[in-house]
């Protein structure tokens, strides 16, 4: 029967999460052919040990628990588990000591995890395997294949709650189903077959809503805030390829998801809060969680981390953080190496990738519970790592930014109301995250979006200066523009993607990838990158590369821990930057909104982290012997950026109100800005003097050493360290800026401005900096320049009347409360002599252009 195949399947995963559960009783009733179970509490720490994480659930239950097994129809029709009503609801671990105290023994858990599902495999099919001796072992497999590539699972009111200190951040999603699809994305009973190794699946979101409060000492939500997200809905793709029938997972697997459109709302209450929660991400991602406490002696081989928080990189590099210095003599936090070093979030997400998407079938079911077999084929999965694409997608997005306040009722007893205002909103179109990687030695990640804009909106700090009875223009609030908008860029930010209708994927033919640097290079260059988006790119990639010629090296060359194998190593890390023309105006609006932002972020009082490490010498000296010093100067892995701006528009203008030196009690947050909001009637000043600054390009280059200390430790032990060495050793920087130019403009009351009066002249200019890491390591050797900096202005001109010159102070002093602010009148004086006298030369040179042209004789010289 085909009952005894597919039910101990099925309870072994119910039965590895739920607590409490008659496998007599649930067995009964799969073969019935629907079970429902309710009231279902989970089994945290089975949840704790597979998710690695260094979270710790305080509950996690399930309302109601249905599924539905097709019996008679179960090669065509699937198998429906449906969960109605699941929460969860998890914290940091107390005091990150578990995941220190766990970081020795994560490859142990994890191999006894992985040992245990492998033991279990063989016995729950040799329980089964006996019951229908008629059936062939070809076709179970087959069909318990088909069973489980076409399981439709449908959650409906998912809720997830986080809870650090103060920060309640909940997700809840009403509706998600994740089913199989064909090759027009429709749902259908599909599976791989010989033509067609190939396996879709979609899973929908419906109506998810985030949440970000407050609570207080008692744990309590006193305001509910305006959630972060509302009902949004996103679908997602996923699209798993297959090099044979008998592929225990995908060599390409491509996860894919588009949002159409994504409002977000955000106080400035929950920005600080917002911040943390993205500061937790960032700490994950480079596996800083887990800092250990004042007093405890760090452990060396559980040190993984990047010792340059402040400069961004992939997981991947921290995770080979202590396999490059292997020829640092005398670290012996490098030496150990093998699978016991603790993982950060990328590399436990990738530990993941063979079980999303590989089934509990197959050969390996029949092998039989030996733990030197299950390790041989472990290690025979690791040698072919798979193509992994993760794509986010989104049309439109749309950040709004508000000021709260605090409103009673009219009773006494009436509770308090929070009321939020809209003061600044951030719209993006056409935005695209997409990452790239192989296992370790490769990884990429590219950003970028078609077009965005700021804009403000109603009043800030009690001036009403963008009320709907100002009647102000659009043009007037938008400050800030970047980019293209979707209507004359068209759908590039979707090119290649699951979406793409052009894409390999949708046109029945397989995928090809750069997997390789310089080819890589050669083709996602800056003009490509704005070619596909036009307002902003990024370019991150990483490479472990193997020196004897064979390109991109495998997992399998670092498995080892060999030293001579780790020697022929190249790690490569570049991001390269690029933001197209762009239109930045700072008035007095958008100045107030921008700083009160920052005001805001920076009320806070968490703790970081991760502390950095104290910069203190190490006194154990490391010697080097010829031959490790020249293998040293071979090469050194730098991490290098590069950001470049093209066509750069910045206007500042005349200070219409200035709040930052009477009010600053209110931007720090002492007083409420309800007290201010009758005394400033906002008049806007038009014409509006202004300073235009245009830029053709900026490009500043950062490189700076992988592993700092290693390097310092090593370089400042030798007698006379080389030039070659001695420059890795430094944190280098070059800016260089081209075509800068300056000059005075005015806005009139049409909202546009007039042609700017020239100050500066173009000119170039360029700036070079280095710095040297750890300089304590140096005290010994006072010739050794800690800072050095070269500055290159081959020529430089200002020009100004006097008209121009004060109009220029009244500018400056609109800002900085210097001296006596001039009057409109005296302001007006100045914009008519600065412009008018352009005007006239203006007209007066297209004259004298009029009657050379009507002369017959062509003019001999023009003064």
């Amino acid at each position: 029967m085909l009952e005894s195949y597919v039910t101990p399947i099925l309870m072994s995963y119910v039965n590895r999460y739920i607590k409490n559960l008659k496998p007599s009783d649930l067995q009964l009733s799969l073969w019935g052919g629907d079970v429902v179970l309710s009231k279902l509490e989970l089994k945290l720490d089975v949840l704790e040990q597979e998710l690695k994480l260094p979270f710790t659930f305080l509950s996690g239950h399930i309302h109601e628990l249905r599924i539905h097994v097709p019996w008679t129809k179960l090669g065509s029709e699937p198998v429906v588990i449906t969960i109605n009503t699941m929460e969860c609801i998890l914290k940091l671990k107390d005091g990150i000591q578990d995941d220190h105290e766990s970081c020795g023994s994560n490859s142990t858990n994890r191999s006894t995890t992985e040992n245990t599902k492998s033991s279990i495999k063989p016995r729950r099919i040799q329980q089964a395997a006996p019951t229908d001796p008629d059936l062939p072992p070809g076709y179970v497999q087959s069909l318990i294949r088909r069973v489980v590539n076409n399981v439709n699972i449908v959650i409906n009111n998912l809720i997830l709650k986080y809870v650090e200190d103060d920060i309640v951040l909940s997700v809840n999603i009403t509706s998600a189903e994740c089913y199989t699809v064909g090759e027009l994305w429709d749902r259908a009973f599909m599976d791989i077959s010989a033509t067609d190794l190939v396996l879709r699946k979609v899973i929908n979101f419906s109506d998810c809503t985030v949440c970000l409060d407050k609570r207080n000492a008692s744990g309590k939500i006193e305001f509910y805030q305006d959630p972060l997200l509302y009902k949004c809905s996103f679908r997602t793709r996923l699209h798993f390829t297959y090099d044979n029938l008998n592929s225990k997972m995908p060599s390409v697997i491509k996860i894919h998801t588009l949002v159409e459109s994504l409002k977000l709302s955000i106080t400035d209450q929950q920005l600080p809060m917002f911040i943390r929660i993205m500061q937790l991400g960032i700490a994950l991602y480079y596996g800083e969680i887990g800092s250990f406490k004042e007093g405890e002696i760090e452990d060396p081989t559980c040190h993984n981390k990047d010792m340059l928080g402040n400069i961004t990189g992939s997981e991947d590099e921290t995770r080979i953080d202590m396999q490059y210095p292997t020829q640092y003599k005398g670290q012996e936090l490098y030496s150990q190496q093998d699978e016991e070093q603790p993982q950060g979030w990328v590399s436990w997400a990738w530990s993941f990738v063979p079980a999303i998407v590989s089934y509990d079938d197959g050969e390996e079911d029949f092998v039989g519970n030996d733990p030197a077999s299950t390790t041989h084929q472990q290690k025979a999965q690791a040698l072919k790592d798979p193509i992994v694409s993760i794509g986010f997608y989104c049309t439109k997005a749309t950040v709004t930014f508000k000021l709260t306040e605090m409103q009673a009722e009219s009773s006494y007893y009436s509770p308090q109301k929070v009321k939020s205002k809209e003061v600044l909103c951030w719209e993006q179109e056409g935005t695209t995250v997409e990452a790239l990687m192989m296992g370790e030695p490769f990884f990429d990640c590219q950003i970028g979006f078609v077009g965005c804009r700021a804009m403000c909106l109603k009043g800030i700090m009690g001036v009403k200066d963008f009320e709907e009875n100002m009647n102000r223009s659009q043009t007037e609030a938008c400050f800030f523009i970047c980019g293209e908008n979707l209507s004359t860029k068209g759908f590039t930010y979707l090119t290649n993607s699951l979406f793409d209708y052009r894409s390999p994927e949708n046109n029945g033919t397989r995928a090809e990838f750069i997997l390789d640097s310089t080819h890589h290079k050669e083709t996602y260059t800056e003009i490509a990158g704005m070619q596909r988006f036009g307002a902003f790119y990024m370019d991150y990639l990483y490479t472990m590369e193997n020196t004897s010629g064979k390109g991109s090296t495998n997992q399998q060359d670092f498995s080892s821990g060999k030293s001579e194998d780790l020697g022929t190593v190249q790690e490569k890390s570049t991001k390269s930057l690029v933001i197209g023309p762009l239109d930045f105006r700072l008035d007095s609006s958008a100045v107030h909104r921008i700083l009160k932002m920052i005001v805001c972020a920076l009320e806070h009082e968490y703790e970081p982290y991760s502390r950095l490490k104290s910069d203190i010498k190490d006194e154990n000296e490391t010697i080097l012997n010829p031959e490790e010093v020249a293998f040293l100067e071979e090469y050194i892995p730098t991490r290098h950026t590069s950001v470049t701006l093209l066509k750069c528009t910045c206007t500042i203008s005349m200070a219409e109100f200035n709040l930052l030196d009477h009010l600053l009690p209110v931007i720090m947050g002492e007083k409420n800005s309800s007290n201010f909001m009758n005394t400033t009637n906002f008049q806007s000043l038009r014409p509006l003097p202004s300073i235009r600054i245009l830029v053709d390009k900026i490009n500043v280059e950062h490189s700076v050493p992988m592993y700092a200390e290693q390097l310092v430790h090593v370089v400042s032990s030798l007698t006379q360290p080389s030039d070659n060495l001695l420059h890795y050793c430094y944190v280098h920087c070059y800016l260089k800026i081209f075509g800068f130019q300056a000059g005075l403009t005015s806005l009139d009351c049409s909202g546009s401005y007039c042609l700017p009066v020239p100050i500066i002249p173009s000119f170039s200019t360029a700036l070079y900096g280095k710095v040297l890491k750890l300089p304590t390591y140096w005290t010994k050797r006072s010739q050794i320049a800690i800072t050095e900096g070269i500055f290159e202005l081959p020529n430089l001109t200002i020009q100004a009347t006097r008209a121009q010159t004060l109009l220029l102070q009244a500018i400056y002093q609109s800002w900085s409360h210097l001296g006596s602010a001039s009057s409109s009148a005296v302001i007006e004086a100045l914009i008519n002599e600065v412009f008018l006298s352009i005007e006239i030369g203006c007209c007066y040179v297209a004259q004298v252009d009029l009657e050379l042209l009507a002369s017959n004789d062509p003019p001999t010289s023009t003064s």
